[in-house]
């Protein structure tokens, strides 16, 4: 082992990690037979054999098969050997032997002769500087699915995401969740109240098992902080169900929001566990006071790649820009020291590989959709722009490659505070307006507050420093979003006065005047 690298026994030991996927697909969530062999007494440590609590060795059986004999008859695992007059080992040891033996005459697992497997998995949990690059990456991914490794409270964990081949420390949002024991230094902290017992209900319902998780955003720690889902049970929701966890405030802005405060609602109505010295404040008692956020203005230079019909952008973080253009070098140098044999890529979605471009260069890319009579949907991870291919113009990503290495630098915005026309021929205008005027070229962008599909932002010129949307408005080619937010009044207020300008100046939408009054439906424009 390398001296600066911990050592992972489940990834680095050869076919622990296959023997763990084994006994995990088999046994979790499934009733077995346990049949007790023998109880091995607690041993003290040597100089080569650390110490052993009591141990109690049993046989597992499901469906009458024992499954340790399985273990070891697919190479997985080996036996241990016994005197003759030694009870002290498993009833079926005699089964076990034969087991291993079938084993090595096939050349099965740890008895192959075969290149051992490896399993490069990046541990990206509590690495603030990878988890920063990967945040975008897991943001625009949708639901991941994920193994859940490892429980350390009610709504902490540590995550396997096998499609990305990395393991993350996981935050359940929107939920406050009793804080467990902890052993800080020369101080034992107690936990909180019921911090155990939701502990034990996370462990119970997902440890080991396979979830999907939606990554919203992280901590400062490096820690990612989502959704969990287990067929089709919100594990945040879950807990509030349970009366384990309290709804917390950052939960407003969620889709989830609605769920989870019902589920309080009814928690606090039953009065159990963290709600259990609740009382009801009377409703005329009640102040909501709302902490007025101001609007940050904190622009980053981005370069824009591309502009789809909805008019949304993808644009490529500047600061990254050399690491893309050195990857892209060596990709090509590689590509092109050995060609890829045509065919030896079978595309399937999701699968990343490289696309050769019309430009003849090939560029890192994603499967979307595969249809019949050889047409491949892909997406440029790097550029957001999308092209169908045949087969042909298709071939492997090399590992050296991957999004592990450098993760997708195409980032997906869409303009914040404005409304893009629902008429095809006005929002082509737009669409047109905004391709001459930022397509390839550095902006100034600044995330004003998040969406549904992917963040509301505001561009601006990196020369002039004009704003790209309120040029829009002032052309008459949208129509501005009202919203109530306090922090955004300044700015709405700016867009409104613009928007009543080209109204004045019949300008493009505006050109028969206000259609929105009487006729919105009918020209397919809302409010």
């Amino acid at each position: 082992q390398d001296k600066n690298r911990k050592l992972r026994p489940l990834y680095d030991i050869p076919y622990m990690f296959e023997a763990r996927e084994f006994l995990r697909k088999k046994l979790i969530g499934k009733k077995v037979n346990v049949s007790v062999d023998y109880i091995r007494p607690a041993s003290s440590a040597t100089d080569t054999v650390p110490a052993f609590s009591e141990r109690t060795c049993a046989t597992v059986s499901i469906g009458g098969i024992n499954i340790a004999e399985a273990l070891v008859s697919k190479g997985l695992a080996t036996v241990l050997r016994y005197r003759q007059d030694d009870d002290q080992r498993s009833a079926h040891y005699d089964e076990l032997l034969a087991a291993e033996a079938r084993a090595i005459k096939n050349g099965k697992g740890l008895h192959s002769k075969k290149e051992v497997p490896i399993h490069r998995v990046a541990d990206i949990s509590g690495d603030t500087q990878k988890a920063k690059q990967f945040l975008p990456f897991l943001q625009r991914a949708g639901r991941s699915e994920a193994v859940v490794e490892y429980v350390f409270s009610g709504s902490r964990l540590k995550l396997f995401l096998p499609k990305e081949t990395c393991l993350i420390t996981f935050l359940l949002a929107g939920i406050e969740c009793p804080r467990g024991a902890r052993n800080v230094p020369g101080l034992a902290q107690e936990g909180e109240p019921f911090s155990e017992e939701a502990t034990l209900f996370t462990k119970e319902l997902v440890l080991q098992r396979e979830v999907e998780v939606e990554v919203e955003s992280m901590d400062k720690a490096g820690n990612f902080i989502g959704w969990l889902h287990i067929e089709g049970v919100n594990l945040s929701v879950a807990l509030v169900e349970q009366a384990l966890s309290r709804v917390h405030f950052t939960a407003e802005r969620s889709p989830y929001c609605k769920a989870l405060l019902a589920a309080q609602d009814a928690a606090k109505q039953r009065k159990e566990k963290v709600w259990s010295h609740y009382e009801e404040t009377p409703v005329e008692e009640v102040v909501p006071v709302l902490e007025e956020k101001e609007r940050t203005a904190n622009y980053k230079p981005v370069f824009v790649t591309e502009i789809t019909d909805d008019l949304h952008f993808y644009v490529q973080d500047v600061e990254t820009g050399a690491q893309l253009e050195k990857l892209m070098e060596n990709m090509r140098a590689e590509v092109g020291a050995h060609p890829p044999v045509e065919g030896s890529f079978v595309p399937r979605r999701g699968d990343f590989c490289i696309a050769k471009f019309v430009d003849g260069e090939w560029y890192r890319a994603r499967v979307e959709k595969v249809e019949s009579g050889g047409k491949v949907h892909i997406f440029y991870i790097d550029y957001g722009n999308k092209e169908t291919l045949p087969p042909s113009r298709l071939a492997p990503l090399p590992p050296a490659f991957s999004p592990r290495v450098l993760p997708p630098q195409a980032t997906e915005y869409t303009f914040a505070f404005i409304q893009v026309p629902q008429d095809e021929e006005a929002r082509a205008d737009a669409v047109d307006s905004v391709v001459r005027d930022i397509q390839n070229t550095q902006c100034l962008l600044n995330v004003e507050h998040l969406g549904p599909g992917c963040p509301h932002v505001t561009l601006q010129f990196a020369d002039s420093k004009s704003d790209v949307g309120l040029g829009l408005v002032k052309e008459g080619l949208v129509m501005v979003e009202p919203r109530k937010e306090r922090q955004f009044q300044k700015v709405i207020t700016e867009y409104l006065n613009a928007q009543e300008a080209a109204k004045s100046a019949r300008l493009n939408l505006w050109r028969y005047g206000d259609f929105r009054a009487d006729d919105a439906d009918e020209f397919g424009y809302s409010r």
